[in-house]
């Protein structure tokens, strides 16, 4: 019955799998590469046909997982204390203390809670006899469990009846599993998800993460550090005390200090707060000295020397060529084996001998003889292919896979009921890892038939506090940058809807056969009105992604101020944003189809529904204040610039008065007074002296509260620019 019902809803997704991706797209489900030295954001390929696998399967997994996770644990708690697993001869110390991964400044640190590995991520791959097989140890930063958990949301309505039948073990405990570690940990304090910036390759995560965890979502110059205390400041620079900091960047970034000097994205000071114990790391530093690839080799000897017992789950067959017997395989065999350079991730520094011809062997061989310590080799596992949809043709076609498993250590040690399904983007191809262009998939763990199992951990999961992942974000925990970020996403997404909805008039006049008709659109907004025909301003005003001036850059500024408030907007209403962006992107792919020109009423629609999602959201009001302060000083500037009477100009006004009132007596960023200064000097040569007096009054009530920064000089920027943004 159960495997009917997985085929049947199977079928479904992979027949829906354009609209899943759809889904994905709208909801920023994106992850970045770093291609020839340029950023990209890139959609995660999703693919619709799930891994599954069975309950009894998964519960072998489970205590394997379990048992290997404690014993990297208790490895690391060692090696920086007391380090019996050395002297005892079971690791030998040039393994431990020449690993890129080892750091001697935290070495006699105990972290909060006395856990190293909060997080870990292990790799494994099912061999085609069935059998699993560990093949690294992610202790790091491990990342990947945002998109099954997205994308499993999106599954499970396509077909909710299908779905229950299935009976697929819930995946939606993993934030909450990740909170519970998090308040475990905690110090004293706030907890905050630590992100190096918009432009890391997993920023989707950090932010998704941060908006389920109910954690703050915090950049490296958001943290200061004062007598060993860490803490978070407030756009008015208020002192926040942080309890925990998930942190989403490397040990030799994290601290200039203590780390590399050179880091520009780290916190000064923040290691000699974590060894005072008054702020807890997730995951702590130093913990690369246990996922390192030869450290590997030794974890079975770890689970027998800490725990007592017999390794569950197998090591891929490993050689290390500083022991010479192994290194002799090594070279005797390297044909046959896969060499894996230590000190790479991601894929990266991994070699496959049979693809080398006699001369790349010949160098690598000198590479291992000259630093044995720098590599590990493998056998090759001959693992299970799994079936994807081809995206070129729509045919299943078989993939390598692997499998991320996530497990989260607290007061207890959990494994969540999903994982990361990474597939090869090429058929064949045993490199799975998302930086080479592979994709992923859900893992579906089956529930037990009798149900045991799902009631115990849904009774564990009910006595964890759901009130940190519904706590409202307020003004409180908002930076001084993403204060700004809230009031230009009020002004750029004003701009895009009023720009377009007073362009179809004009569009309309032309089309009437006064080819003239736009100038007045465009000298109202101090765009160029030399164009050879209206066409070519049509493509530079909507379309032109180069042209500062367009709607599509006021769009794509929208969303680049939007994407960093996910926490605080929420992914169902960032996903309005994004929506406008795919269609202002893929219309100006179709642009020369002059019926697409009426297409933009879906973006003032996607505009609409923005505004209307935060208006009625649980969001603090004066969190949306802020937007909406932006949004109508830039309608104001707008409806002036078209020369619109001053009977619409009372709404604009009223609106703009009841959110200022909405924060009364708090300090304001400067750009409230900037804008307002800004637009009074405009009006005396756009015909409005009347309004000048109720400006007035704005200024001086933003400006004696301003909060002062460096001055911008705007006077000179035009109504547009996306690059120097006007007050």
């Amino acid at each position: 019955m159960i495997e009917s019902a997985a085929s049947r809803l199977a079928a479904e997704l992979v027949a829906r799998r354009e609209e899943i991706n759809r889904e994905l797209s709208r909801n920023g489900v994106r992850f970045g590469v770093y291609k020839d030295g340029v950023y990209k954001d890139r959609l995660f390929p999703y693919d619709p046909i799930p891994r599954v696998i069975e309950s009894d399967e998964f519960d072998e997994l489970e205590a394997g997982l379990k048992q290997r996770v404690n014993a990297l644990n208790a490895y690391l708690k060692d090696i920086y204390s007391e380090k019996r697993i050395i002297h005892d001869g079971v690791v030998p110390e040039e393994f431990v203390y020449t690993s890129a991964g080892y750091y001697p400044q935290v070495n006699g640190v105990t972290p909060p809670g006395g856990v190293f590995a909060h997080i870990a991520g292990e790799d494994l791959v099912q061999g085609e006899d069935g059998r699993w097989w560990v093949l690294e140890d992610n202790l790091r930063i491990p990342s990947g469990a945002s998109y099954p958990l997205f994308a499993r949301d999106i599954e499970r309505r396509t077909n909710p009846r299908l779905f229950r039948e299935v009976h697929v073990r819930d995946n939606r405990d993993y934030p909450r599993l990740l909170r519970k570690s998090m308040d475990f940990v905690s110090t004293e304090g706030i907890a905050v998800v630590l992100t190096p910036g918009r432009y890391n390759s997993a920023f989707f995560e950090h932010a998704y993460l941060a908006e389920k965890t109910g954690a703050t979502l915090a950049f490296p110059e958001d943290l200061e550090v004062v007598e060993n205390k860490l803490f978070f400041l407030d756009y008015a620079g208020n002192r926040h005390r942080v309890g925990v900091v998930y942190r989403r960047l490397a040990d030799d970034f994290l601290d200039p200090f203590a780390f590399n000097p050179d880091s520009v994205i780290g916190v000064p000071g923040l290691l000699s707060a974590y060894r005072a114990g008054n702020v807890a790391i997730v995951n702590a530093p130093g913990n690369g000295a246990a996922d390192d690839k030869a450290i590997y080799y030794f974890v079975p000897r770890m689970i027998k020397y800490y725990l007592n017992e017999e390794p569950i789950l197998r090591n891929a067959p490993t050689y290390m060529p500083m022991f010479e017997k192994d290194r002799k395989e090594v070279l005797d065999r390297m044909g046959e084996l896969v060499i894996k350079d230590v000190a790479e991730a991601g894929g990266y520094g991994v070699v496959f001998g049979r693809d080398l011809d006699k001369a790349k062997r010949e160098e690598l061989a000198d590479k291992i003889k000259t630093d044995p310590r720098r590599f590990i080799a493998q056998e090759i596992i001959q693992f299970r292919d799994i079936d994807v949809v081809d995206p070129a043709t729509g045919e299943r076609s078989p993939r390598k896979c692997d499998l991320r498993a996530f497990v989260v250590t607290g007061q207890n040690t959990h494994v969540w009921y999903s994982g990361l399904t990474r597939y090869s983007s090429v058929p064949g191809q045993m490199i799975v890892n998302s930086s080479q262009g592979g994709g992923f998939k859900d893992t579906w763990v089956l529930a037990p038939s009798d149900g045991s199992k799902d009631f115990a951990r849904g009774a564990e999961i009910e006595s964890v506090s759901l009130m940190p992942h519904a706590r409202k974000h307020s003004l409180q925990l908002v930076t001084a940058s993403k204060a700004d970020n809230l009031y230009w996403l009020g002004r750029y997404t004003e701009r895009a809807f009023t720009t377009l909805v007073q362009f179809f008039p004009f569009y309309d006049r032309v089309m009437d056969e006064n080819p003239d008709a736009f100038r007045p659109f465009a000298r109202a907004l101090d765009l160029p009105e030399d164009f050879e025909d209206f066409d070519t301003f049509i493509h530079s005003f909507l379309y032109d992604g180069t042209n500062p001036d367009s709607v599509r850059s006021a769009i794509v500024a929208a969303f680049n101020n939007a994407v960093i408030l996910r926490p605080e907007l929420s992914s169902r209403l960032l996903q309005y944003v994004e929506l406008a962006m795919t269609n202002i992107t893929d219309a100006a792919e179709r642009s020369a189809s002059a019926e697409d020109i009426y297409t933009q009423r879906d973006i003032a629609d996607d505009m609409l529904a923005f505004w209307g999602g935060i208006e009625n959201s649980a969001a603090d009001m004066t969190l949306k204040a802020f937007i909406f302060i932006g949004k109508y000083i830039e309608r104001i500037d707008l409806y002036t610039r078209f020369g619109m009477p001053m009977a619409q100009m009372e709404a604009p006004l009223r609106k703009l008065e009841t959110y200022a009132h909405a924060l009364d007596g708090m300090p304001l960023p400067q750009c409230f007074a900037e804008g307002v200064s800004w637009l009074l000097g405009q009006l005396p040569q756009r015909g409005y002296p009347e309004l000048n007096g109720r400006l007035q009054e704005f200024l001086s009530d933003f400006g004696s509260r301003s909060i002062h920064g460096d001055v911008k000089d705007g006077s000179s920027l035009n109504s547009m620019n996306m690059d120097a943004r006007r007050p």
